[in-house]
């Protein structure tokens, strides 16, 4: 039996997981828990498979409006945060409020779930973001961190990089790799040159956010390993099909 969803390492007080493609009502291509309503699939489909996904949940999820950027939204500042993501545009959220679920959806982007343990004033975080390579490269993670750093007033103890491209099939030209070594050199060894297409570059992009969140002073950081255009019993691939369906990672910090 294919898995419902996927998790990594325990985090004290901590929820998170990434759904897979299995257990919901769509049909193909979306075939069958897409839960993204903005890619042509029945959008009756895709609430029922929200339904199904917020029965698994302490609350309605707070659903972002992406475009690879790296605005991050205080979740706790608005007053209706499940809605307010629907027409402002932010790639990241966080929360310190127990029971409120960080969402975000993917489909080769990375998604990244922090979370920083209880502070000096009992205060737990948690922030969840879309990284594509956009994203990552103009600093979206570090702006997650920054917020969460702010609200809780210590660093993230944790990260976990969910499903995403591998470096294996993530095929890019040279200019995408110049944006990232513009901006951190360090990074060099997350590229390696195409063995068959000259010219063109394999990325790391999860490589590449454990890099990054190691150097912002994230203690833990745990790459799933998991690829989303390799594994394709299990996740939806923007890049193997650009007609295709969208995965989910929340996180929520237990009651």
């Amino acid at each position: 039996m294919k898995p419902l969803n996927v998790t990594g390492q325990r985090w004290p007080g901590i929820r998170y997981f990434s759904t897979t493609r299995h257990g919901g009502v769509s049909l193909a291509p979306y075939d069958s828990n897409n839960l993204g309503l903005h890619v042509n699939d029945d959008p009756q489909a895709v609430q029922q498979n929200r339904e199904r996904l917020r029965a698994l949940l302490p609350g309605e999820p707070v659903w972002l409006n992406q475009v690879h950027g790296t605005s991050v939204l205080d979740a706790d500042s608005e007053p209706d945060p499940a809605g307010s993501g629907a027409t402002a545009p932010f790639d990241a959220s966080m929360t310190v409020t127990p029971g409120r679920v960080l969402a975000i959806l993917t489909a080769d982007c990375l998604p990244v779930v922090l979370a920083s343990n209880t502070s000096d004033d009992g205060v737990k975080g948690i922030a969840a973001a879309h990284a594509g390579w956009r994203g990552l490269a103009a600093g979206v993670l570090e702006n997650t961190v920054k917020k969460l750093h702010i609200a809780c007033g210590k660093l993230p103890d944790y990260a976990w990089i969910g499903p995403a491209i591998s470096y294996q099939v993530f095929e890019i030209g040279p200019q995408v790799r110049e944006a990232f070594l513009d901006v951190d050199p360090t990074v060099a060894g997350c590229f390696m040159p195409h063995p068959v297409n000259a010219g063109k570059w394999l990325a790391d992009l999860s490589g590449i956010a454990a890099h990054r969140l190691t150097a912002l002073g994230v203690r833990q950081v745990e790459q799933s390993g998991l690829c989303t255009y390799r594994q394709d019993d299990l996740f939806y691939s923007y890049r193997r099909n650009p007609t295709t369906g969208r995965l989910a990672t929340l996180i929520w910090i237990e009651r």
